[in-house]
């Protein structure tokens, strides 16, 4: 049983039938992360992992009714960051106070900071959310932050 809504029932039925790619009305463990986060949920990859998440496809597969009270977890999880908390962490960088970070630091931060990501992965990011950056190298980060939450 679950203490989830209605409402959250159906946007988690209807996310995981996405996911859900041969019609077998269950999901690879591998993508436990990406069906969390596309139900509004970040959690981070030590969330994932405890919560029943593999590192390779093929590992372990997930019905529905598993995957409910893993939903269920995930949203009362505190160990998870929003908005408001990455922006204060990048508020660090803004040395002018202007909303404006170096784009060489927000790079190296992805790369070494937290869990970090690959090379390719900062690259996508970078691409799909960042602004160009101005004569100086300053780039907006609320606006970046903005779009890779999205």
């Amino acid at each position: 049983m679950t203490d989830l809504s209605k409402i959250d029932q159906e946007k988690a039925a209807f996310v995981f039938s996405i996911f859900d790619a041969d019609g077998s009305n269950k999901i690879d463990a591998f993508d436990l992360g990406n069906v969390l986060r596309a139900l509004n949920n970040n959690p981070t990859l030590a969330t994932i992992e405890k919560l029943g998440g593999t590192k390779k496809r093929g590992e372990k597969l997930l019905s529905f009714e598993e995957f409910l009270p893993i939903y269920s977890q995930a949203k009362k999880d505190k160990d998870q960051g929003c908005y408001e908390d990455f922006l204060e962490c990048l508020k660090l960088y803004d040395k002018a106070e202007n909303g404006t970070m170096l784009s060489a630091e927000l790079t190296h931060s992805l790369l070494a900071l937290g869990e970090k990501l690959e090379d390719h992965e900062v690259a996508e990011v970078i691409k799909d959310c960042m602004d160009p950056e101005d004569d100086d190298g300053f780039i907006p980060y609320g606006p970046f932050l903005k779009k890779m939450m999205a």
